[in-house]
């Protein structure tokens, strides 16, 4: 919910379901509104009692602010049939390893699964930091091995060509290293070919994928291109829409490449750190190209890549 100015007086709006909303805040002084703003929020907060409604304030409040928004859309789509109708007291250890056993004979992975959880927890203690509920999450699948070598990246992204949006989509992936969410929700007022430089992060918003990275004069070039022709603020548009999945027409790019069917988006994400590590890139540089929060998350995942990893160690054996 946020503060707007109607009439004269200040009210707190939001949307539900698509369609807009206001509470009258009963003044006409802004530092009087935001704190009864708040305290709305906070008494909606108390009454709410199952995980629905809290899931409800969660996504209005919270849900603008996050880059991967999708993604948790997606996530309440799976956990809502399961934990919607219950009290958060009613959330226990039990009841989410059942649900983990579920999605696994789905043909969920556990990557997917320990997310989804992840978000129910963000959901529940948003409202309660000190929440009731139990939740278990799987532990975290070891680090992928799978990767796309340089010339599977170049066929892959021909195969996109015929296809302009998804083209763009793949070359932006694989450059920037960025998450699938990120080169999205990428808008033009972010993109500066000038310099050459792009901004991944929003301002004000919290997220993955957050890291300001240069782009090659090629990627240059395509990019002023798609920005001669576009009819939206978004980078990735069809139709003179926004894209909000390329996952269908990714699939068919995939199977033309001639790449294994469980490639996916974040492949190329993956492919770009480990050619960077391959080629010498500090784990430092890469930790920083991928918006890393740590340069710990880096080195677990990528050293191991590198072509001094453990060199030195080895050495001491000959």
């Amino acid at each position: 919910m946020r503060l707007v100015l109607f009439r004269g007086s200040f009210y707190g709006y939001e949307r539900l379901a698509g369609q807009p909303k206001r509470i009258s805040l009963r003044t006409r002084n802004r530092d009087l509104a935001l704190q009864r703003l708040a305290d709305l929020e906070a008494s909606r907060r108390y009454k709410a009692s199952t995980v629905a409604e809290l899931s409800e304030i969660y996504l209005a409040e919270r849900g603008p602010q996050i880059i991967g928004q999708e993604t948790l859309r997606l996530a309440w789509r799976r956990l809502f049939p399961v934990f919607g109708h219950l009290r958060p007291d009613q959330i226990d250890r039990a009841l989410t390893r059942a649900y983990a056993a579920q999605e696994r004979r789905r043909g969920v992975g556990p990557a997917a699964i320990r997310r989804d959880l992840g978000v129910l927890s963000a959901i529940l203690r948003y409202s309660d930091p000190r929440t009731p509920a139990v939740i278990e999450r799987p532990p975290a699948p070891p680090p992928r091995s799978r990767y796309l070598t340089r010339e599977e990246v170049r066929d892959l992204i021909e195969a996109a060509r015929p296809t302009p949006h998804l083209h763009l989509f793949v070359v932006l992936a694989y450059r920037t290293g960025a998450r699938s969410a990120a080169v999205l929700g990428l808008t033009w007022d972010r993109v500066d070919t000038g310099r050459g430089f792009i901004h991944l992060g929003i301002a004000g918003q919290r997220g993955k994928g957050r890291a300001t990275v240069p782009i090659t004069d090629d990627t240059k070039d395509l990019l002023r291109q798609a920005r001669g022709v576009a009819l939206t603020p978004h980078v990735i548009e069809f139709a003179g829409q926004r894209v909000g999945s390329v996952r269908r027409a990714f699939k068919a790019a995939v199977a033309r490449a001639g790449l294994p069917p469980g490639v996916s988006p974040h492949w190329l994400r993956h492919s770009a750190a480990v050619h960077m590590a391959e080629a010498g890139v500090s784990m430092a540089e890469i930790a920083q190209f991928l918006g890393h929060s740590s340069e710990a998350i880096t080195f677990r995942v990528y050293a191991r890549f590198s072509p001094t990893y453990l060199r030195k160690a080895a050495s001491v054996l000959e």
